[in-house]
Order: C-alpha cells, then sequence, then structure tokens
C-alpha cells in the first residue's frame, strides 16, 4: 500500500511537472512571436530578444522553478540587478508590466482547457 501511494504521489508529479513545462514553453513562444515591445530598464526590446533574455534566466533559476508562476515571477517580470519592472508595449494599448501580461496569457491558456 505505501509503495502504491508513493508511485501516485510520484505520478501526479510527473505529470504536474509535464503541465508546468507545457505551459512555460506556450509563453515563452507568446513572447517571442509577440508584437508588442519588451521593456527592460528603459529599453525596448523585440518579443525575440526578449526571449533571449527571459530564457537565460530560466536557465539560471529552473532548480527554483516549481510552478509556471515561479517561472513567471523569477525569469520574465523584473531586473534582478535594478529591481525594475518590465513592461510591454503594445500597439493601441496601454502599457502593461510583463507580469500581468504573463499572467493574463496564462489564464487564457488555462481556459483553453476547459
Amino acid at each position: 500500500m505505501k509503495n502504491a501511494i508513493l508511485f501516485l504521489i510520484g505520478w501526479i508529479f510527473c505529470l504536474s511537472a509535464q503541465a508546468n513545462q507545457a505551459e512555460i514553453q506556450h509563453l515563452m513562444a507568446f513572447v517571442q512571436q509577440t508584437a508588442c515591445e519588451y521593456e527592460r530598464n528603459g529599453t525596448r526590446h523585440s518579443g525575440k530578444d526578449a526571449l533571449e533574455h527571459i530564457q537565460k534566466k530560466y536557465d539560471y533559476y529552473e532548480d527554483d522553478i516549481q510552478t509556471t508562476e515561479d517561472f513567471i515571477r523569477l525569469s520574465a517580470t523584473k531586473s534582478t540587478m535594478s529591481g525594475k519592472e518590465y513592461w510591454v508595449h503594445c500597439p493601441n494599448k496601454k502599457a502593461i508590466t510583463s507580469q500581468q501580461w504573463l499572467l493574463d496569457e496564462l489564464n487564457r491558456l488555462r481556459q483553453s482547457y476547459q
């Protein structure tokens, strides 16, 4: 019985990790393909350039990332050096923090599962 419970817990953890990885990959593609500009420390970057930076931070923090929300918080929301938030500037829209922008997309993705 104990082994069955441990197996079940491990299986659930694996499924959760796979779901998180799929969500993270979706968000990375979302950043890369955006027509919006990603602002870091006062300088705007294309989605492709933003993704390169986010990927570096993701690689650095990978061991600390357990959830998709951890990925957003640690890799894509603010400068580690200055502490300044990242902003996203989309055509004909008010600038929004990258954290809110990515959380909104994550919510859209999760709603599409239902």
